[in-house]
């Protein structure tokens, strides 16, 4: 329909289309269908996860490696290709979830068609539509306005604008603006992809990049690894091409293929693309959960927001009570004829708020009453008022708003009436009458009229949400900061906020907080309630939390809240809310059940704390790898892995467990510093490991071991270094990690065991000199990273200690025990468990590489014995620590490692020669066991793991 045709319609016509006139429009395809995702669209998944940078380097790679007739080195491009399909398969997974929350929790739009009201879902809406505009609602499509009664609307987050701007006959009312005041009805103009929200992608799409330390993290790296690896990937290649004779002659005589193959087994090592598919991952899996708990995530980067949240701001009406107003009494203060015809008609509007709708039913209309003139009630001011043709103004509002500091003074009837009901925590009204009728220039300028005289105090009953005071309880223990912001009387929120376990004593008063933003934020540190807060206000206060450094929740379910829940970093509205604070939200709890907020937070704290913990792997191995790489390269000395051999360890020490760990439960707090504190374990870790490997490599050569031994014993000490460190990054150690360490290591031992295996890998017995090497190598090692541990433990505490401004006691609660005097029997143990995990280690390598000199039916439980031996070395090690804090699970863990490393060390006597070594570390073992369990001292050290802790020993 063209524009001549729309302005045909009669404007005066406030009826509305009939059923053939939307049918009409429908069929010419002007409704107000668009499609917007309301989370990652299905490109953006697919393109996040396959077409980047990295999957481009890394399917060069493949192709080369397949024209050269090497696929069994060409591993790593199926493992690159699962990860792009696990990536995608689970974000799509989650977004299908999101994406039926938002259909089912869609927004309505309210428009009258042949005289009726009626509320339909937004893309049904057609061009020359009359809608119908209340308070709270969101503008569907662009319209112009037809009728106004106090219409105000902001379109804050269209124009920038903050105010509100006052709507009148033949003004535009643009899709996406909220309507904050009054009434009105507009005429759609312009629908679907032509509508101003939807042009305006930048502002109206749902899905955007809230701020991600996470992403900006991974992002960053893969920048610097992106910058590195050309220049690097020459350095490798030229060191190849001497190793293999030069370039002309490795050319000429083939050679240039082995080293084509060693420079693209450098280069996919040092690219960490699982860290990017766990970060989307975690993301994803985090998104899904708390769909299932009923709260519908916006946009998947708001789950890690929720882990960096310190102060939640809270509206009372709704969050903390449970939203449902009942009226409680009336106060009479002055006989006033028609008092309660004047409730009765607030109470009867068609725009009545929540709180005048319950003066339906103790103030009926007996029949309708016509307005003279009225002045819509606005969150701003907090009061409407009313004139009848009878004469006179009937104003209804809060106290202070109309009456200002008279409604605070004791001394006053009205001013002591409103401070003892506010104080038993009932919400308050006044109703006045001033003598003078409301005019024009009244209406125009929302202006009170003269003389207002108080009539009656009404008061409102909420009923506190039973779940609130243990959510309360939980953000106080986490160390999260607890804002009440309310627009009802201070000293209400004070009641309601003490019966639900804040200690304060009288709110603030929001008309008394400074215009300067430095002085608000004052404030906001010094008092955690207020009343009378205006909407601006809220968005002031979040503003000025966040400028004191907060990361800044807000919670709300009323259009007065949209603003500050727009501003704040993650906004979280409730169901039962307006569409408009809804539609800002990054998050909605479906069900309004406050209590999802403490597993919100979790659900955030776990993700970003499980991708800190995987990305020191990943981190690790792109140092290591980059370390090697330059090495060599530098030393002009042949790469010591095939890349079929690194697939071994990228997929049984990195990737396989790093999908496991990245979703396991963790509830340690956010602390600023992610990457950097990464990289200050991975960056000493991963050159521990590089400089290893070159120091045996030099050592393998001058001793004459053949490539192909010197590729497996570097492969081993790969294998068994990095087993250590995913062990030492899992601590503390559960069951779960037990299993998900075992199963790594036992599969380890199978690629080294099972002769096929053996074969396709091309590893080869490294010889008697060759085990030696490896085993002072990797004992040597191991223990180099403990040290880098410890070093990082005692940064990373000393980090924490500065940002906090506390004590180290302060943020390591495990440190607690420290208190008591630990017996010295248990310090011997500890001591004995060091030293006795690193023997192990170094007995489990000789036994496994003894397989070499037994007999043919004794290889494979040889084999067995050796490597069940360093992984129980390694698992007692990961407990030793956790003896020094008293964990009974740790001593009940420690012990069974113990009891099972006797057997097998009596099993390595019948197989091996190597029984005096083995009884002396079996004596010692058993010194352990009796250590912990049999003095009185040890007995009253060891105590249950602390609630919450579920079945993990403190970290070690």
């Amino acid at each position: 329909m063209d524009q001549a045709t729309a302005d045909s319609i009669d404007s005066a016509d406030l009826r509305g289309l009939s059923a053939a006139d939307v049918a009409e429009r429908v069929a010419a395809g002007q409704t107000n269908a668009f499609s917007a995702d309301s989370s990652r669209s299905a490109w953006n998944i697919v393109r996040a996860n396959v077409f980047t940078l990295f999957n481009a380097i890394v399917a060069a790679c493949f192709l080369v490696l397949l024209l050269l007739g090497r696929w069994q080195d060409a591993l790593f491009g199926v493992a690159a290709l699962s990860n792009a399909v696990i990536g995608c398969v689970q974000e799509f997974r989650a977004k299908a979830a999101l994406d039926r929350l938002a259909l089912l929790n869609a927004p309505r739009a309210r428009v009258r068609r042949e005289g009726v009201d009626t509320e339909i879902a937004p893309p049904d809406v057609v061009r020359d539509d009359l809608l119908v505009l209340r308070a709270g609602d969101q503008v569907p499509a662009d319209a112009v306005v037809v009728d106004s009664r106090g219409l105000q609307i902001d379109e804050s987050m269209l124009t920038g604008e903050s105010d509100a701007v006052d709507k009148r006959p033949e003004d535009e009312a643009l899709s996406g603006s909220i309507v904050v005041a009054g009434e009105g009805t507009a005429r759609v103009v312009r629908v679907g992809s032509e509508s101003y929200a939807n042009t305006f992608a930048a502002e109206a799409k749902r899905f955007q990049l809230v701020s991600s330390e996470l992403r900006t993290s991974v992002d960053r790296v893969l920048k610097w690894v992106g910058w590195g690896i050309g220049p690097i990937g020459l350095l490798v290649l030229n060191a190849q091409m001497m190793v293999a004779g030069g370039w002309v002659q490795a050319w000429q005589q083939g050679t240039w293929q082995q080293a084509v193959v060693n420079t693209i087994a450098s280069l996919t090592a040092m690219i960490p693309l699982g860290l990017v598919l766990m970060t989307s991952i975690a993301f994803a899996v985090g998104a899904a959960r708390l769909a299932g708990q009923k709260v519908l995530v916006n946009e998947l980067p708001a789950v890690e927001g929720l882990a960096r949240v310190d102060v939640i701001c809270l509206d009372k009406t709704g969050t903390l009570t449970a939203g449902e107003i009942r009226f409680d009494d009336v106060l009479t203060l002055e006989e006033s004829a028609g008092w309660r015809t004047a409730l009765a008609w607030y109470g009867a509007a068609a725009d009545a708020n929540a709180t005048a709708k319950c003066l339906r039913e103790p103030f009926p209309l007996d029949e309708p009453i016509e307005a003279a003139r009225r002045i819509p009630f606005s969150s701003a001011r907090k009061w409407s008022a009313v004139s009848f043709a009878s004469g006179g103004t009937w104003i209804l509002g809060a106290p202070e708003m109309v009456f200002g500091d008279l409604a605070a003074d004791a001394s006053s009837e009205l001013g002591a009436a409103v401070t003892r009901l506010a104080s038993s925590g009932r919400r308050t009204l006044v109703l006045a009458h001033s003598g003078a009728a409301l005019d024009d220039i009244d209406v125009e300028e929302e202006r009170l009229p003269a003389a207002p005289v108080a009539v009656a105090v009404l008061t409102f009953v909420e009923a506190v949400r039973p779940d609130a005071a243990d959510a309360l309880a939980y953000f106080r223990e986490q160390g999260v900061g607890v804002r009440v912001i309310s627009g009802d009387n201070p000293r209400t929120v004070a009641a309601i906020a003490r019966e639900v376990g804040l200690e304060v004593d009288e709110g603030y008063d929001a008309r008394r907080l400074p215009e300067d933003d430095a002085e608000l934020g004052l404030v906001l540190e010094q008092h955690n309630v207020f009343g009378r807060v205006t909407p601006d206000q809220k968005r002031r206060m979040v503003t000025a939390l966040q400028a004191r450094g907060h990361v800044v929740a807000m919670t709300g379910d009323g259009v007065n809240d949209a603003l500050a829940i727009k501003t704040a970093d993650i906004g979280i509205a409730m169901n039962s809310g307006a569409a408009a604070t809804k539609a800002v939200a990054r998050l909605v709890l479906l069900d309004g059940r406050f209590s999802h907020l403490p597993s919100v937070v979790a659900e955030g704290r776990q993700v970003i704390a499980n991708i800190e913990r995987v990305s020191m792997l990943f981190l690790t191995k792109t140092v290591y790898a980059t370390g090697l790489a330059v090495l060599f390269g530098a030393l002009v000395m042949e790469f010591p892995f095939l890349p079929r051999q690194l697939s071994i360890t990228d997929g049984l020490t990195i990737g396989i467990p790093a999908f496991f760990l990245a979703l396991l439960p963790n509830t340690q707090r956010y602390v600023p510093g992610f990457l950097r504190r990464s990289l200050s374990f991975a960056i000493p870790a991963g050159l521990v490991i590089a400089v290893s490997l070159t120091l045996y490599t030099r050592v393998a050569m001058s001793i004459g071991l053949s490539v192909e031994q010197l590729r497996t014993g570097a492969t081993i000490i790969l294998a068994i270094v990095a087993i250590w460190v995913l062990t030492v990054l899992s601590r503390p150690v559960t069951r779960v990690k037990v299993l998900v360490i075992g199963a790594m290591f036992i599969a380890l031992t199978a690629i080294f065991t099972v002769p096929a295996l053996g074969e396709f890998f091309q590893l080869r017995d490294p010889g008697e000199d060759g085990a030696a090497v490896i085993t002072v190598v990797v004992v040597v090692a191991i223990g180099a990273i403990e040290v880098v541990r410890f070093a990082h433990r005692r940064f990373v505490r000393r980090s924490l200690v500065a940002r906090s401004g506390g004590r180290p006691d302060e943020i390591d609660d495990a440190t607690a025990t420290s208190a008591r005097r630990r017996p010295s029997a248990v310090s011997a143990a500890i001591v004995l468990v060091y030293v006795g995990g690193f023997i192990n280690t170094a007995l489990g390598i000789v036994v496994l590489l003894a397989r070499y000199g037994v007999p043919d039916d004794l290889v494979l439980p040889t084999s067995l014995v050796g490597a069940a031996t360093v992984l129980l070395g390694l698992l007692t090690v990961a407990g030793g620590s956790a003896l020094s804090r008293g964990s009974a699970l740790a001593r009940n863990l420690l012990t069974a490692y113990l009891a099972l490393l006797g057997v097998l060390q009596a099993v390595a006597m019948i197989l091996t020669e190597l029984d005096p070594v083995l009884t002396v570390a079996l004596v010692a073992a058993v010194a352990v066991i009796i250590a912990i369990w049999v003095p009185a001292g040890s007995r009253r050290w060891f105590h249950p793991a602390p609630a919450g802790r579920g079945a993990s020993t403190p970290s070690g």
